[in-house]
């Protein structure tokens, strides 16, 4: 596919993790608190439900989280998230065998306990190691591939950080680049970069990112790509969360179509069928 270039990284138990077509990624929050009602599995029933579908609609992957990062969500202790994590992977081991998994946390402490204890494959750190010191050192220990954000700030503060001294998405590109160099330094090998629409971003300023997406593949690692049903979509269009499905199919086209490795998606069936679009407009004669 044209604009795609391949990765391969390696996971903890040494397999290689080949990454030659855009994957998608099936968000499972097991959590009250996520800012999305539709996404929401607090109980054993509807982490269930919710597994089977992203599994039935054709994910390559799930991302697994417990700890709310919207503003103003409540406080969870590492206790709680851990224990809401064990819940959640326990059903993903049963119905799900050999899926690909990562976790959605910032603390170093319950990244641990899910690769060792949990057999996640992946930590995902909206945080970028801001928010728990030892989260670098404790991922380059792990030899676990890492997603690595960009966010300024706290889930509470970051809307008051949205100020850059150039075009954003060079100065995200800088940072990322930075960050980067720093990880590769500590032995961080598999490093996944996520631009953090959403995170410390104007609303004009992410439309900004998504159309200079390109410029995040000089970083030399895959990209992912999170906009699901963000209030970049809601708060452009005036609507909902709910009603964003139709929005975020037409970033996650615009997107895919830009070169991106990863999508990270609360509906899986309309990013597999958008990717199978731009797979069939794209493929090499």
């Amino acid at each position: 596919m044209r604009n795609f270039k391949k990765y391969t990284l390696t996971l903890r138990d040494g397999r290689s993790w080949v990454i030659d077509r855009p994957l998608i990624m099936g968000i499972l929050n097991v959590t009250p608190d996520s800012f999305y009602a539709g996404s929401r599995c607090d109980n054993a029933d509807k982490i269930e439900t919710r597994v089977r579908q992203i599994v039935a609609e054709g994910a390559d992957m799930i991302d697994i989280g417990a700890y709310s990062t919207r503003s103003g969500a409540a406080e969870v202790s590492p206790e709680e998230e851990y224990t809401r994590l064990c819940r959640g992977m326990e059903i993903v081991h049963r119905l799900a065998p050999g899926m690909l998994t990562s976790v959605d946390t910032f603390r170093a402490g319950v990244a641990q306990d899910c690769v060792e204890q949990l057999g996640v494959d992946i930590v995902n750190d909206v945080a970028g190691g801001t928010l728990d010191a030892h989260m670098w050192e404790t991922v380059a220990r792990l030899q676990v591939p890492y997603i690595m954000m960009h966010m300024r700030g706290t889930p509470a503060t970051m809307q008051q950080l949205t100020h850059y001294d150039k075009p954003v998405t060079d100065a995200v590109v800088e940072y990322l680049a930075y960050k980067i160099e720093q990880l590769h330094a500590m032995g961080v090998r598999n490093v996944i970069a996520d631009p953090g629409f959403g995170f410390s971003k104007t609303l004009e300023q992410n439309y900004q990112m998504m159309d200079h997406l390109e410029a995040f593949h000089s970083l030399q690692v895959p990209l992912l790509v999170g906009v699901s049903r963000k209030s970049m979509i809601f708060k452009l269009l005036g609507c909902t969360p709910l009603e964003s499905l139709n929005g975020t199919t037409v970033l996650n086209t615009m997107a895919l179509l830009k070169g991106a490795h990863i999508l990270r998606v609360h509906d899986v069936k309309p990013a597999v069928e958008a990717r199978a679009i731009v797979e069939a407009t794209l493929a090499v004669e």
